[in-house]
């Protein structure tokens, strides 16, 4: 796997926490009256958070063993407004939720960093994606994370567009 990559993924737990601290107080939690544009799902802050948490864990992680360890399997995707509701994303402890998904990505980066380069091209087919290989999946797990990153840039451009007033 390439350096690039694997560096990317190692830093953007330190990434999501900047990217929440940022937030002013209360705003955590605060959704736009419209979420046309946003370049992620449409989650507040906190939910994003969640979120990047259980795709970590219960997305790409399975993913990442099942491609391993089965032959060309089928990986389902995540139903994330099914989640958000289930495990109750609004009400939760963000700091948990942070250190819950960086000991996550320090499993992953572990997992991966200690792959022969063969095992890469073990290949599975995506739901909703197609045929991929590990190498791929990797490359969607990057991806993921800089949409989230994106998300909450967004969130905080909404977030500043609201306190200006009508008039202008």
């Amino acid at each position: 796997m390439n350096a690039v990559t694997l560096a990317a993924l190692e830093a953007f737990p330190g990434q999501l926490e900047a990217h929440f601290a940022a937030f002013p107080s209360g705003f955590t939690q605060w959704a736009p009256p419209s979420w046309a544009g946003v370049p992620s799902e449409p989650l507040t802050a906190l939910e994003q958070v969640c979120h990047v948490r259980d795709i970590e864990i219960d997305g790409y992680q399975v993913r990442f063993h099942r491609t391993l360890n089965e032959c060309h399997p089928t990986l389902v995707s995540i139903d994330t407004d099914a989640l958000v509701i289930e495990r109750g994303y609004g009400t939760s402890d963000a700091a948990q939720a942070l250190l819950d998904f960086r000991a996550a990505r320090a499993r992953t980066v572990a997992l991966l960093a200690g792959l022969a380069p063969d095992r890469f091209d073990r290949s599975a087919v995506f739901e909703g994606y197609g045929p991929v290989t590990l190498r791929g999946l990797v490359h969607y797990l990057c991806s993921h994370d800089q949409q989230h990153l994106a998300g909450l840039q967004w969130l905080l451009g909404q977030i500043e567009a609201s306190r200006v007033p009508a008039n202008g």
